[in-house]
């Protein structure tokens, strides 16, 4: 690729005024280098050694529904040596790695077992990148799964030509879906729970709300109420906390984003 074709790609990427956009553009030509299988996670919620309540994780994936399920919702990710890896590190790494280590034994039973079941399933070479982070609840990573008949051998030239350019896009990717409102199923808002927050985020009292929403006090509880019984915490300021954090409220109507793994 050009370096103005990589440009205008990455600022097609930063523009992007949804996750499902911003997605699209980036898998799309990381399929093209021999990547047509990718998978993302980003959480703000990781806490010791898990990440938190999987319903406030975003899971993004270009695989089968079959692999996406199995990976992400039957937590077969969290056995993985390049998940591991990635938890305590920032940057990138190609698989090979993991090819010597399971070769010479210093994998866990798990890794190792992990390793058997991704081949088994068409998984045998790829990259892996992690994502550095501001915040100490925050992580991101990102994995792109070779195409079949790619091995580690192939990948590994892949990546001595392509890497700056795969992290490039990686990287923007990533930093603008976290700018962007998650509206996962299970965290869903209704507009009017949304506007409510909002109000409560400015300051307002449950009086000023009812007036500025021409309803009840009543309804305004009501829509306070089931706001946290969707984002599952037990308080409005917490409601108003991981709103903001999963950038549901103050922000600019979207389309609908990218179907979420599993």
């Amino acid at each position: 690729m050009s370096g103005s074709t990589l440009l205008k790609l990455l600022i097609g990427v930063a523009e992007a005024t949804s996750i499902d956009d911003a997605w699209t553009l980036a898998t799309g030509h990381f399929a093209t280098l021999g990547f047509s299988r990718v998978n993302y996670g980003f959480t703000r919620f990781r806490h010791l050694r898990t990440i938190g309540d999987p319903d406030d994780a975003l899971f993004l994936t270009t695989c089968d529904a079959d692999y996406a399920k199995r990976y992400f919702r039957g937590g077969f990710y969290a056995r993985t040596p390049v998940f591991r890896w990635a938890e305590h590190n920032s940057g990138a790494c190609t698989w090979k790695w993991v090819k010597d280590a399971y070769e010479a034994g210093r994998l866990t039973v798990e890794e190792a077992e992990s390793v058997r079941q991704n081949v088994a399933m068409g998984v045998n070479a790829g990259i892996t990148v992690s994502f550095p982070e501001a915040s100490a609840r925050a992580k991101g990573a990102m994995g792109l799964l070779a195409d079949p008949g790619l091995d580690h051998d192939a990948v590994e030239r892949i990546w001595a030509t392509h890497q700056d350019e795969i992290l490039a896009l990686a990287h923007v990717m990533h930093l603008r879906i976290v700018q962007l409102p998650h509206l996962a199923r299970a965290r869903a808002l209704s507009p009017r729970q949304r506007e409510a927050l909002e109000w409560v985020a400015d300051g307002k009292t449950t009086q000023d709300v009812a007036l500025l929403m021409g309803v009840s006090p009543a309804m305004v509880e009501k829509h306070l109420r089931l706001a946290r019984e969707a984002l599952a915490v037990e308080t409005t300021a917490q409601a108003v906390a991981k709103g903001a954090l999963l950038n549901m409220i103050f922000q600019r109507p979207t389309q609908p984003q990218a179907q979420a793994a599993g």
